[in-house]
C-alpha cells in the first residue's frame, strides 16, 4: 500500500521505535511507516488504516505495539473477535494492563456484555491509571445498557471523577455518557444539564454534545445548501414555530 510522502516513522513515540530496533533497520523503517499511516487514517478511514496495519502485523508479528495496532484498527472496522485477539496477544507479550477497557469493549461488540461487565470486576481494573478505570466504567455503564439495566448504568457513572470540577481528556466522554443514560431512563432536565457539561469539557469536539443540547431545547438546523430550506439561508427553526418529532 502507498506511504504519503511525508511520513518517515520518526512520526512514532520513543517507545515504539525502541520496540521496532529488535528488526532489521530497513524493515523496522517499513513497519514504522506503516504504523504512522495506521495512526493517521484510524479515525478519518478505518478501513484504510486497517489494510496499513494488516502490512505491518505480517511484516512484524511479534512486535507488542505491532499487535496492539492491528488490534486498534481491527477495533476500529468492527471486527472484534480479530480486535480482541490482537490486543491479547500484545498484552501477553507486555504485561501490562492498558488494553482491558477494550479488551472488555470488544466483549461488547461480540455480543458478551456479561462478560464485558465481569471484566470490570477482576484485578487488572485496580492495576489501571485512572484514565483506564474511567474508561472501564464507560465501558461497564454501557453493557449494563446492553442487559437493558440503565438505571444501573446511570449508578455504574456515578463517581468522584463525574463530579470533580476539573477537566481531564476522559471528562467530556464521561459526562456525555452519563447524559445519556438520564436520558434513557426520562430524566430529560438532568440530562440536559448533563450535556452542557460535557460541551464545556469538550475542548477537542469528540462528543456531539451540543446537537444534543439543540434536540433537547427543540432546535433544528437547516442546511443552507438544502433545496427545501427557508428562503432565510441562515434560518434556525426552533420548536415554537414547528414542533419536532423526536
Amino acid at each position: 500500500m502507498p506511504i504519503d510522502e511525508d511520513v518517515t516513522g520518526d512520526e512514532l513515540d520513543k517507545d515504539v521505535k525502541q520496540e521496532l530496533m529488535s528488526l532489521p533497520k530497513t524493515l523496522a523503517e517499513d513497519v514504522a511507516r506503516n504504523l504512522v499511516m495506521v495512526a493517521r487514517l484510524l479515525d478519518e478511514d478505518p478501513e484504510q488504516a486497517y489494510g496499513y496495519a494488516k502490512v505491518a502485523l505480517r511484516l512484524a508479528s511479534r512486535v507488542p505495539s505491532v499487535r496492539e495496532a492491528a488490534g486498534f484498527a481491527a477495533y476500529g472496522v468492527q471486527k472484534y473477535a480479530e480486535a480482541l485477539a490482537e490486543f491479547r496477544a500484545a498484552r501477553r507479550m507486555t504485561g501490562l494492563q492498558h488494553l482491558w477497557p477494550v479488551m472488555a469493549d470488544c466483549e461488547r461488540g461480540l455480543g458478551r456484555p456479561e462478560k464485558a461487565l465481569a471484566m470490570a470486576g477482576e484485578p487488572e481494573v485496580q492495576k489501571l491509571d485512572k484514565a483506564g478505570q474511567v474508561e472501564m466504567r464507560l465501558v461497564a455503564a454501557g453493557a449494563r445498557r446492553d442487559m437493558g439495566q440503565p438505571d444501573a448504568a446511570v449508578v455504574t457513572l456515578q463517581s468522584p471523577e463525574l463530579a470533580s470540577n476539573s477537566v481531564q481528556p476522559w471528562t467530556a466522554r464521561l459526562r456525555y455518557a452519563y447524559a445519556d443514560a438520564l436520558l434513557e431512563v426520562g430524566r430529560e432536565e438532568e440530562a440536559r444539564e448533563w450535556f452542557a457539561k460535557a460541551l464545556e469539557a469538550d475542548q477537542g469536539g469528540v462528543t456531539d454534545a451540543s446537537d444534543r443540547l439543540a434536540e433537547l431545547d427543540g432546535v433544528e438546523f437547516i442546511d443552507a445548501l438544502d433545496e427545501d430550506a427557508p428562503e432565510d439561508e441562515g434560518e434556525i427553526k426552533t420548536g415554537e414555530d414547528e414542533p419536532r418529532q423526536d
